[in-house]
């Protein structure tokens, strides 16, 4: 290592890993390519151990690893190394510093103490400083030296170095693969430090971190890419963390369609089953045994339900299973399936089953949009009523049957599209109109969907009504009592209509919007 010609050649590679996979086979192949190794103490013991010969960092810094490891790479003698262009060789040989051909390096475990919730003097120790900035330097000098953070590249890249070397292309790959990897981790340790600081706005800038699950065939039509990433956070139920126990490819509509259900399903506590399309539910019910949920939500609009996406919040038993089998759906995800439940749909291979585990620790994600030129983000929807602040509109009270309907149309109108209309009763959705671009026409199509069975209903509006026509046309379809927010500079009218018919209003003082 003293020599001129030692310190000149490229041939070496600097291995400093917290993710020991695959390290000593990687190591291996490079000494066997004569490449000489130099390692931080941790990696080096590893290779150590595995017969490989090994210099150490502290060996070229001529300064010990201290603080417990904090401090051990950050040296010029190793930076300079990085660093070097073509040009700068004389440079770094005047300095004595070896010359780096590859860097491998991977970084403190920092999501993994974050998902369990380490106390924050672990969580911080997490925080790798040496590491991101081992991985720029290579990255910025990916001309001469290739930086490799994913093991699963170390195959490829051994390969290409005991050959003619990587090409210009295959450098670039690895340079942009190791840049986002560190911006990842930047963005996940802001993400966590920012809700252990007890952070209660929406930060002033926006950084977001996801692992690549799968690439579907394309997006919502053919012609349109489309990948699925997931929360690297994320331990909760739901579609990052779910199984995926049989069945097609998922599609990106039906990952749309899939999170859409289970976010129904959840928000009851008693067994509840919803019926997706195109982001809308078809139907939803719950029951006192998860079949009966299913057969209600599905007889609430069962043209629609053909080819839909189920969501369940309870374990899926064989009866169940044997009513989602009867007609073509597309997926069902739930907290799991029994053994029987499995054995019936397992006769339909291409219907996608995925169990999520129980959904008592279901949080719905914030909401993040794309408009031109920048982002949209907002808290996920998830306020329930507050008895507090209702108040009854009309002269009539709701009776107790359609105080529970309202209640259910209620949870139910949030899930649904703008403008939105429920009709329900019976704990069960009877007609559902979503999406379009005047409040009457969203009733009018509820109302076509119950059919008979918008008599007798209750009907939820996500938002207030502007006229009195809505609750006229409800009111000739039998429903009997209406919830919604109220604030319409024609609130009289509609509440005159409403008392004219001897209907029943709640007011919540809350808007549901979901565009």
């Amino acid at each position: 290592m003293n020599s001129s010609k030692s310190r000149q050649t490229t041939r070496r590679a600097l291995l400093s890993v917290s993710d020991k996979g695959g390290l000593v086979e990687f190591a291996t192949a490079l000494a066997e390519a004569d490449w000489e190794l130099v390692s931080s103490d941790g990696t080096a013991t590893a290779l150590r151990e595995a017969g490989l010969t090994v210099t150490a960092v502290s060996e070229i810094t001529g300064f010990p690893e201290i603080m417990g490891g904090r401090v051990k790479t950050l040296h010029p003698h190793i930076f300079g190394g990085i660093l070097a262009r073509e040009q700068d060789t004389a440079e770094a040989l005047e300095h004595d510093m070896p010359l780096f051909g590859v860097v491998a390096v991977n970084l403190y475990p920092f999501a993994e103490a974050a998902q369990r919730e380490a106390p924050l003097p672990e969580l911080l120790e997490q925080v790798d400083i040496g590491g991101p900035s081992l991985i720029r330097a290579a990255a910025k000098n990916h001309l001469r030296v290739a930086i490799v953070v994913d093991p699963n590249d170390y195959g490829r890249v051994a390969e290409a170095l005991a050959g003619e070397g990587l090409l210009a292309a295959e450098r670039q790959s690895l340079a942009l693969k190791a840049f986002r990897h560190t911006a990842a981790y930047d963005a996940l340790i802001q993400r966590k430090l920012g809700e252990r600081f007890d952070e209660q706005e929406l930060p002033e800038s926006l950084h977001v971190a996801g692992t690549l699950e799968l690439r579907p065939r394309y997006g919502e039509n053919p012609h349109q890419q489309a990948a699925f990433y997931t929360d690297p956070l994320a331990t909760g139920p739901g579609l990052a963390t779910a199984r995926k126990l049989q069945g097609k490819a998922l599609s990106y509509n039906n990952l749309l369609d899939l999170d859409a259900a289970l976010a129904i399903a959840a928000c009851f506590p008693e067994p509840a089953a919803a019926i997706v399309k195109h982001g809308n539910p078809c139907g939803a019910a719950t029951a006192d045994a998860l079949a009966t949920a299913y057969e209600a939500a599905l007889a609430g609009d069962p043209v629609s339900a053909f080819g839909g996406v189920i969501g369940l919040n309870r374990k899926v038993d064989a009866r169940t299973a044997s009513a989602i089998a009867e007609a073509f759906k597309e997926c069902v995800i739930a907290p799991a399936f029994s053994d029987a439940a499995h054995d019936v749909l397992s006769a339909k291979p291409s219907l996608r089953l995925l169990a999520t585990g129980e959904l008592d620790d279901y949080r719905p994600a914030a909401q993040l949009r794309s408009i031109a030129g920048g982002w949209l983000l907002q808290e996920c929807d998830t306020a329930t009523l507050d008895d507090a602040n209702i108040k009854i509109g009309s002269d009539r009270k709701p009776t107790d049957a359609e105080w529970e309907a309202l209640r259910f149309s209620w949870r139910v109108v949030r899930h649904v599209r703008s403008n939105a209309i429920v009709l329900a009763r019976d704990r069960r959705t009877t007609g559902i109109g979503a999406g379009q671009m005047s409040r009457v026409d969203s009733v009018r199509l509820a109302i076509e969907k119950a059919s008979k069975s918008a008599y007798g209903s209750v009907m939820a509006s996500d938002a207030f009504f502007p006229f009195r026509d809505g609750i006229d046309l409800a009111a000739a379809a039998g429903i009997t009592a209406i919830i919604q927010p109220g604030g319409s500079i024609r609130d009289d009218e509609v509440i005159n209509a409403i008392n004219e018919h001897g209907m029943a209003l709640v007011l919540t003082g809350m808007r549901h919007f979901r565009h």
